[in-house]
């Protein structure tokens, strides 16, 4: 049997499990609990890049689908990297009837900004008008 890679946004066919397991250990959600990665999937535009049955990539975007959005927690699992997957995931989130015509796509990256680059996003035009309340490191005991 040949296995396909399938993007899906049907979050019947997700691996919590998995989503859980990598983004538990990412620099950008290290030790999220597995709840807070269930309820963020449930409550965004998630997408899932599956081979086969297994989960091998992960996006979702916070939206309102009018104004704004943001992506977030965007992986593929480095046994699948240099595939071209990062950039069909991408096409296929942009492409989304649900994130038309909005206003702002924001992102958060460390590393990929030339992945990024390559359909459309910039670094902030105007950072002095960004501002933000962060807490970085919820999950993490007082």
């Amino acid at each position: 049997m040949h296995l396909e890679y399938t993007i899906t946004t049907d979050q019947s066919r997700f691996d919590i499990t998995a989503i859980h397991a990598f983004l538990s250990q990412t620099y950008w959600s290290p030790g999220v609990p597995r709840s807070v990665v269930e309820k963020a999937t449930a409550n965004s535009l998630s997408f899932g890049i599956l081979y086969g049955d297994a989960q091998v990539g992960f996006a979702r975007v916070v939206t309102d689908k009018a104004t704004f959005a943001y992506l977030a927690d965007v992986y593929v699992l480095e046994s699948h990297r240099g595939k071209g997957l990062s950039k069909r995931l991408l096409e296929f989130i942009l492409a989304h009837e649900d994130l038309q015509g909005l206003r702002r796509f924001l992102l958060f990256t460390k590393d990929a900004h030339g992945l990024y680059a390559q359909f459309g996003f910039n670094e902030v035009q105007n950072p002095a008008r960004v501002m933000e309340r962060s807490n970085l490191t919820p999950h993490k005991a007082p």
